[in-house]
């Protein structure tokens, strides 16, 4: 403070010279003038030096060690300069952290926050404090990755196998998954499996189920060659015996509750399955689906403590019999144990995913919401039995008087037997009500036959309430009304439909009430997992790069989480301002013309991408083109996706240089030149290489008459430096929780926005309710939605917003060149050590590159699983094991990662290695070794009865750098996977109660 004092003391600021020492910025000043003030008050910090890990002096060093002088000469070897951009990207300059959060505070609050009861399957509530803070607002929770290595991942299993325990409990199925995307996928996904199961073509789906699921069913089904009736499911005609499978939606979209009995009886007697989606809330009082026999049961857990958040990211829930166990899409949790015999969790029949069963694969499932399902089985934890069923009471009881109190004043209620909703046909004209509500900024559902739904929920009052009856001029308040003992006819605890049956019985769920208990609870859970709080993740592939506090806040803001999907878009100028900013900036990211943010993975982008590219040939009178070429090194979403999109999957050979074989390629292409429809590649390559014949690929693809989709999962060796959209790609999905810093939530959310040239915008996403393209693009020939919501999970599209505006041109440029170094500087430092199986004809690799444990299968009989073990113990998650080659680890570091974490991960590796080669040398045993019994727990390493051939210190503490307070103990043993597929197990393992 003295010397900036003495600064502005010694200096004239009209032109005299004063020469001053350097003082705490590291500035000197010198003839300092009026016109060079900056000098004398520097710019704050800009992001980008927060967000890029290795300092400068860091990338001197790391630039000399592989050969290079500065980012610029990296940057035009690594990069093919037939596809290098020169100029910066047009969007505007970097803002900071302070300036950042001012202007999305004010974009946030042009969202108008109205009372809504809308419903169609999105309900406000109450998110408990407790969870926001120490769930969604928490690093620790947020930065994990799906839990693939689960002896590290620990906590999010528990977690999400509470989830499965609560929707198999309220459904009353028996068996759930680990969460779906959304309500509508998961009845997309539940009419598939009945196709897959029984083989019929025909579909039947209710006319009272919401219309968002219903638009995505049929996108769904017109790909894949199936027909489906929309009608009333109590006139089915069965005895055809041709009809897959059945949607009914209980209670349904206009609110009622009908008993499907009979339904389900005369579908199963001729081999149809029935598929319920169902309300969770509901079924705390309301008998649940399983007692009508039916088969799958799907809905959202949204209001079970998730924000609205205008329409996502929430967890849909997927649920069914035992015996469709292995047709099942998505994720699942199951029990197996350790190497101690403990009990622990784990990714359970993970031969179903896509990634191993490519285009014969059930789904194209790869991102679950395990963040958002964590949150909605945390809040049933919180508040137990009891507590969910108080607030279903409530929500009921409130819909009653409601009905009532509208009924008295001359209104008629359509439904019978109701939960939360009510459809109004009402006294007063339509255009009165619809005014006096919106005098009350009160959100409704407004029908085209003239009714009116309304939907209440968790946050709902009685002045709530006594105000809707106001809308409806009905003279009466809820006091009123309690007074007639009329008041509780139509309750559903007087019903056929009261539930009977006991739920959420497990200790879990009954001793965590107390603040105090759950805080315990989720840090406990929290500090099983290793996420990006510990150490660097460095997943090839997958991008696990820094998910910053300030893009991060706005997730919390109430102007975005408490916006209904389907509100009126002039309540939400602040969303359309997002979602208009974030398409210019990531088009002139990629060359393209238009943005859909619909799709909410990256798998879900591939699908959308490719009926883009499907209905754009059939409005060319080319439905025949159905021929999708697809390199073998691909990601497992492409080939799947494809097959989803009613392709034809044909593999493209890869050079032993991992490049895509581009004579094979040109053979195919001939082959099938007057069928096909595209190319589906990534650059650069899966492999981790810059490919320079990418636009020459694109050229003979186009030539054909092809469209090339190009999956962006590799955007983060692009972004500033090249442009899919300019060397010649029609369309690629964008993984925002991979380039653009959205977090991987322990396995979602995830976001998969694709862009498109120009000719075809017209065949993105549309939606029933609200088009989120209309009126921007022309000539509209979409085929339907792929999601629930009209932008996909919007809540968290403020990161990558963020992330851009406080990067700037320069700074994203730069960060993608910072990426590209740390991984060559890995791969040089390693190189001694492992062998890094592809390099471009430079010698240097992309953003991320392979190492090749093949070889020390013959000389160690290890496995890049030991390996990947073994990381944990020196504190690491491993990197991505065994793909896009078998036998081998893909490292990814990321620009976030400093130099000291890339040396001390390479350390690691190199001290693997030298256990390794004692193994090699017989130093140490060849099965009881540190790799083979890795990783080592606490509970192992203090036990009495350590009788392993090497000692404690080596298995816990194998470096100088593991030392310390910093150690991250693995929470269980190596765990068995085939005795967890062998024993199925799906839900709260039975544990006695605390005494």
């Amino acid at each position: 403070m003295q010397c900036a004092l003495k600064i502005l003391k010694g200096t004239k600021l009209l032109g005299v010279q004063n020469n001053v020492n350097q003082y705490s910025r590291g500035l000197v000043l010198s003839s300092v003038r009026a016109t060079n003030l900056e000098k004398l008050f520097p710019n704050r910090d800009e992001f980008q030096t927060r967000h890029i890990g290795p300092r400068e002096h860091d990338q001197y060093e790391m630039l000399k060690s592989i050969g290079y002088k500065t980012l610029e000469e990296l940057t035009e070897t690594a990069v093919p300069a037939n596809i290098r951009r020169k100029e910066d990207l047009d969007i505007e300059g970097p803002v900071t952290e302070y300036e950042l959060i001012k202007r999305i505070r004010e974009i946030s609050e042009k969202n108008d926050i109205w009372r809504t009861y809308i419903g169609m399957g999105y309900h406000n509530c109450c998110v408990p404090h407790t969870i926001m803070r120490n769930i969604f607002e928490n690093p620790g929770w947020t930065t994990q990755y799906t839990p693939y290595q689960p002896e590290i991942s620990q906590g999010r299993l528990e977690g999400l196998i509470n989830y499965q325990t609560m929707i198999c409990d309220l459904t009353g199925m028996e068996v759930a998954n680990a969460s779906l995307l959304d309500e509508g996928t998961a009845a997309a996904e539940a009419l598939a499996l009945a196709y897959r199961q029984n083989k019929r073509k025909n579909l039947f789906i209710s006319d009272k189920v919401h219309p968002q699921t219903v638009s995505v069913i049929a996108t769904r089904a017109t790909s894949l060659g199936l027909t489906y009736e929309v009608g009333d499911v109590f006139k089915i005609e069965f005895s055809a015996k041709d009809i897959a499978g059945i949607l009914i939606q209980y209670p349904d979209t206009t609110g009622s509750i009908d008993n499907f009995t009979n339904v389900v009886k005369n579908a199963h007697a001729n081999g149809t399955l029935v598929c319920a989606a169902t309300d969770l809330l509901s079924l705390a009082i309301l008998k649940p689906p399983s007692k009508f026999d039916v088969d799958i049961c799907v809905g959202t857990s949204q209001r079970f403590g998730v924000p609205l958040g205008y329409g996502g990211p929430h967890a849909g829930f997927f649920a069914c019999r035992q015996k469709l166990v292995r047709l099942m899409p998505g994720r699942m949790i199951g029990v197996s144990r350790d190497a101690n015999g403990n009990d622990a969790y784990r990714l359970a029949l993970q031969t179903r995913e896509q990634h191993i069963r490519r285009d014969k694969a059930t789904s194209n499932i790869c991102t679950a919401q395990a963040l958002l399902a964590n949150m909605s089985a945390m809040y049933a934890v919180y508040h137990g039995p009891q507590g969910i069923k108080d607030i279903a009471s409530r929500v009921h009881n409130l819909t009653l008087v409601l009905g009532k109190g509208l009924e008295k004043a001359g209104n008629k209620i359509h439904n019978e037997y109701f939960f939360d909703t009510i459809t109004v046909s009402p006294k007063h004209s339509w255009d009165t009500v619809k005014k006096n509500a919106e005098q009350a900024k009160i959100n409704l559902r407004y029908n085209t036959d003239g009714s009116i739904g309304i939907t209440l929920d968790e946050t709902t009052s009685i002045e709530d309430v006594n105000d809707l009856l106001k809308v409806f001029q009905a003279n009466v308040t809820v006091n009123d009304i309690l007074k007639d003992d009329d008041a509780s006819k139509r309750s559903i605890s007087e019903s056929p439909f009261k539930r009977t049956t006991p739920y959420l019985q497990h200790p879990v769920f009954n001793i965590h009430h107390s603040e105090t208990r759950i805080v315990r609870y989720m840090k406990a859970l929290e500090n099983k997992d290793v996420s990006l709080v510990h150490s660097m993740i460095p997943l090839g592939s997958c991008t696990m790069k820094l998910n910053s506090t300030t893009e991060m806040m706005p997730c919390s803001m109430r102007g975005f989480t408490d916006i209904h999907p389907f509100a009126p878009v002039e309540q939400t100028n602040g969303y359309l301002q997002l979602f208009s900013e974030l398409e210019k900036d990531l088009c002139a990211i990629t060359g393209y013309d238009n943005i859909s943010f619909q799709p909410n993975s990256g798998a879900q982008g591939e699908y959308a991408g490719l009926r883009a590219i499907q209905c754009y040939h059939e409005s060319q009178g080319n439905a025949h083109r159905q021929v999708c070429l697809i390199p073998i090194s691909a990601h497992g979403t492409n080939p799947a996706s494809a097959q989803m999109a009613g392709m034809q999957v044909e593999p493209i050979f890869v050079r032993k240089d991992g490049s895509v074989d581009t004579a094979h390629l040109n053979e195919m292409i001939t082959k099938h030149k007057q069928n096909l429809s595209c190319l589906m590649i990534t650059y650069p390559s899966t492999n981790g290489v810059f490919e320079e014949t990418i636009g020459d690929v694109c050229e003979m693809v186009h030539e054909a008459g092809g469209q090339v989709y190009l999956d962006g999962a590799n955007m983060n060796a692009q972004v500033g430096l090249c442009r899919p959209g300019d060397y010649g790609s029609d369309v690629s999905h964008l993984n925002l929780h991979k380039t653009f810093c959205i977090p991987h939530g322990g396995g979602g959310p995830g976001m998969g926005p694709i862009g498109v040239k120009k000719h075809l915008a017209p065949f993105l996403p549309s939606h029933p309710v609200i088009d989120p393209l209309s009126p921007k693009v022309d000539n509209r020939q979409n085929y339907g939605a792929v999601s629930a919501a009209p932008y996909g999970s919007s809540a968290i599209l403020p990161i990558s917003w963020a992330y851009i505006k406080m990067m700037g041109p320069k700074g994203l440029r730069k960060a993608t060149q910072v990426a590209i170094l740390n991984a060559n500087y890995m791969s040089k430092k390693l190189e001694k050590h492992y062998k890094t199986l592809y390099k471009g004809k430079t010698g240097l690799v992309a953003h991320e590159f392979i190492l090749d444990i093949r070889d020390l299968k013959k000389t160690a009989n290890i496995e890049a699983a030991d390996v990947a073990k073994r990381l944990m113990d020196y504190g690491f998650h491993a990197p991505t094991m065994s793909w896009p080659v078998a036998g081998t680890l893909m490292i990814e570091p990321t620009e976030s990662e400093d130099k000291g974490e890339l040396d001390r991960f390479c350390e690691a590796l190199i001290y693997i290695r030298k256990e390794i080669q004692d193994i090699e040398d017989g130093k140490l045993d060849a099965s009881i070794n540190p790799l083979k019994m890795a990783p080592h727990t606490q509970e192992q390493v203090i036990s009495s009865k350590w009788n392993r051939p090497y000692s404690r210190e080596l298995a816990a503490f194998p470096a100088p750098f593991v030392k310390g307070s910093t150690k991250i103990w693995p929470s269980v043993g190596r765990i068995d996977d085939i005795y967890g597929d062998k024993n199925l197990f799906c839900t709260c393992p039975p544990i006695l109660p605390e005494q």
